[in-house]
C-alpha cells in the first residue's frame, strides 16, 4: 500500500504542472489576442505547428528517461534537473516585449515552442512516474485519484487569481500583470515539483538486462494495440476539451454577456473537476473502469449539447451545464491514466520489452495533438465567425461561438466513447499479466 503522504507527494507534481497547462487552456489565446495584439488564425495556426515539434521531441524524451539510470531512479530527477527551467521559459511565454508587427509573431513562437519542449521534458517523466509508484491495479486508480484531485487544484489557482492578479499586479497595466502573475505562479511551481521529487519512491524497475536501441523500443510500442486505442481516445477528449476550455472565456464575455463572471465560471467548473476525480476511486471499486469511462465520456457529450439550448440570460443554468461537464469528464480523468500504467504491463508480456517512457511519452503527443487541435480550431473558428477583440460581437459570432462551444466538444467526446469499446484491459486480465511477468522473472 502507498501511504496518503506519497499520494499526496505525486499529486503535488500535477498542481505544479497544471499551474502552467490549465493557464495556457484557458487564457493563452486571450492573451496573445487581446494582449499582444495577434490575430486568432496566427494564433491557431502557431499552436497546431508547435505540435509537430513535439513528434520528434516527445519521443525522444519518453526514451531517454526509459535509459536513465540515477541513485533517485529513472524518472524523479526531472523533477529536480527542470523544475527552475520551466518556470523561467514560463514566466517568458507571457511576457510582452517591445516589439511590433512579424517581430511579436516570432517572439510568440519561440517562447510558445520553448515552453511546450520543457512542458515535455518534464511532463513525460513525471507521468512515467506514477507508473513505477506501484504495480497494483487498484493502486493505480488511488494514486491517479489523488494526482488529479491535487491537478486541479493548480487548475482552481489558475482559474480563481488569475484575472485578479493581473489586474492586481498590472494596476491598468495588463502586459505587466501577466507577467508578474507569472513570476508568482511559476515560483509556486518549482516548490510543488521539488515536493514530489522529495516525497516519492520508485517501485517497478524495469528489466535488468534490457538494452533495446530506440528503433526496438519504438516496433515494441507500436505493437501494442491496447496502447493504441489511448492515444486515439486522448487525442479526440483533448480536442474536444481544449476547444471548449478555449473558449469558456469568450462564451461568458461575449454570448452570456458578464465578463465580471469569467472567475467564478472557471473556478467553480475545476472545483467541480476536483470532487470528479476524488469521487472516481470509490466509482472504479464498484464498476468495471472501462464501461464507467464510457458512461462518463457519453454523459458529458449530452451535457455539452443540452448547453446549446441554454440562452444569455440563463445565467444560473449556463454554470450548472458547465460545473456538471467539468463533474462527470473529469470524474473519468484518473480511470483513464491508470489504463496507461496497465498497458505498460501488457505491452511488456506481449513484446518482452518494458517501454514506461515512450507508452506515457506516446499517449502525451496525442494529448498535446488534441489540444493543439483544439486550441487551433478555437482560434479558427473565432477567425471564420467574425470575432473581433474587445468589441461588441454580431449575432451570427455570437451563435458561432455558441455552436463552437458545446456541440463541437460534445462530438469529441461521443468519438472518445465509441473508439473505448475494443479496450479490452479489464481488471482480471491485468491482474493475471502481471502475475505472468511475475512469474518469468523469478
Amino acid at each position: 500500500m502507498i501511504s496518503v503522504r506519497e499520494k499526496i507527494a505525486y499529486g503535488l507534481g500535477d498542481t505544479a504542472s497544471n499551474i502552467i497547462f490549465q493557464t495556457v487552456m484557458m487564457f493563452l489565446l486571450l492573451f496573445y489576442t487581446d494582449v499582444v495584439g495577434l490575430s486568432p488564425a496566427v494564433v491557431g495556426t502557431m499552436f497546431l505547428f508547435v505540435r509537430l515539434i513535439d513528434a520528434v521531441t516527445d519521443p525522444i524524451m519518453g526514451n531517454l528517461a526509459d535509459k536513465t539510470r540515477t541513485k533517485w531512479g529513472q524518472f524523479r530527477p526531472y523533477l529536480l534537473w527542470l523544475a527552475l527551467p520551466f518556470a523561467l521559459i514560463s514566466i517568458l511565454a507571457f511576457t510582452t516585449p517591445d516589439l511590433t508587427g512579424n517581430n511579436k509573431v516570432i517572439y510568440a513562437f519561440v517562447t510558445y515552442t520553448l515552453l511546450m519542449i520543457a512542458y515535455t521534458a518534464i511532463n513525460i517523466p513525471y507521468c512515467g512516474l506514477g507508473g513505477v509508484i506501484t504495480a497494483d491495479a487498484k493502486e493505480r486508480v488511488t494514486v491517479q485519484s489523488y494526482r488529479f484531485v491535487f491537478g486541479m487544484l493548480g487548475g482552481v489557482i489558475v482559474a480563481g487569481a488569475t484575472m485578479p492578479m493581473v489586474e492586481w499586479f498590472g494596476q491598468g497595466d495588463t502586459a505587466k500583470g501577466y507577467q508578474y502573475t507569472m513570476v508568482a505562479m511559476s515560483s509556486l511551481g518549482v516548490v510543488l515539483f521539488l515536493l514530489c521529487f522529495l516525497g516519492t519512491k520508485e517501485r517497478v524497475k524495469p528489466p535488468e538486462n534490457q538494452d533495446s536501441s530506440m528503433k526496438e523500443n519504438l516496433q515494441s510500442l507500436w505493437k501494442n494495440d491496447q496502447w493504441r486505442i489511448l492515444c486515439i481516445a486522448s487525442f479526440y477528449l483533448l480536442t474536444g476539451q481544449v476547444l471548449r476550455l478555449t473558449l469558456a472565456v469568450y462564451y461568458v464575455k461575449y454570448f452570456l454577456g458578464r465578463e465580471d463572471l469569467i472567475t467564478s465560471f472557471l473556478t467553480l467548473g475545476v472545483v467541480a473537476s476536483m470532487i470528479g476525480c476524488a469521487v472516481a476511486q470509490p466509482l472504479a471499486k464498484r464498476v468495471c473502469k472501462i464501461k464507467a469511462y464510457i458512461a462518463l465520456q457519453s454523459l458529458s457529450a449530452v451535457i455539452c449539447l443540452a448547453s446549446f439550448l441554454i440562452s444569455p440570460n440563463q445565467i444560473i443554468l449556463a454554470f450548472v451545464a458547465f460545473i456538471a461537464w467539468k463533474f462527470f469528464l473529469d470524474m473519468a480523468s484518473p480511470l483513464l491514466w491508470a489504463k496507461m500504467a496497465d498497458t505498460i504491463d501488457y505491452g511488456h508480456k506481449k513484446t518482452g520489452i518494458r517501454v514506461t517512457g515512450l507508452v506515457y511519452s506516446g499517449v502525451i503527443f496525442f494529448i498535446k495533438m488534441g489540444i493543439a487541435i483544439g486550441g487551433a480550431l478555437a482560434g479558427w473558428l473565432l477567425t471564420f465567425y467574425g470575432y473581433q477583440a474587445d468589441l461588441e460581437q454580431s449575432e451570427a459570432t455570437k451563435q458561432g461561438l455558441l455552436l463552437s462551444f458545446t456541440v463541437l466538444p460534445a462530438l469529441g467526446s461521443f468519438a472518445v466513447a465509441w473508439v473505448m469499446r475494443k479496450y479490452t484491459l479489464i481488471e482480471q486480465r491485468v491482474v493475471q499479466i502481471q502475475v505472468e511477468l511475475s512469474t518469468e522473472t523469478k
